[in-house]
């Protein structure tokens, strides 16, 4: 049987890559009855860290580029907490994107669509979710955004 989420990944021409290890003394996601509780998952790709300011370094697009990284490493984790089977996703229930900025920087909505624009191609209308989009003065090693997610699965 096909998996129709696999198969919007394959057309993405996205391959996910294995749920990335917790950097710090936590579990990267925890399962609460239907609820994925996925920890934040930083711009980092098979070339390493993607790094930035936003509002200084690092324009919109890069920010929105980088979000979507974040939203392929949290469909990774998701996999992972539904032993495998994509299909298991009922609902993006949330997202919460933070963004490296500058103090004047204001677009950070337009930088986490990054990530709700990928749930969205891949998951369809179960992808629609509530979400929040804020600025940091810094974050993890640097990187430009970081994204954590709560999912609905069977």
């Amino acid at each position: 049987m096909t998996n129709l989420y696999e198969d919007n990944l394959k057309s993405a021409g996205i391959t996910l890559p294995n749920a990335p290890a917790p950097a710090a003394n936590y579990v990267p996601f925890v399962v609460v009855g239907d609820l994925v509780y996925i920890s934040g998952q930083i711009s980092a790709d098979a070339s390493g860290l993607i790094t930035g300011k936003l509002g200084d370094d690092f324009t919109v697009d890069q920010g929105q580029a980088a979000a979507r990284v974040c939203g392929i490493n949290l469909i990774a984790q998701l996999k992972a907490a539904c032993g495998g089977d994509l299909s298991r996703l009922k609902r993006v229930v949330k997202l919460g994107g933070f963004v490296n900025s500058t103090l004047d920087f204001t677009d950070h909505p337009k930088v986490v669509n990054g990530a709700s624009d990928l749930m969205a191609e891949i998951f369809g209308e179960a992808g629609a979710h509530a979400r929040a989009a804020v600025g940091c003065s810094s974050l993890p090693l640097g990187v430009a955004v970081e994204v954590e997610g709560i999912f609905q699965i069977s």
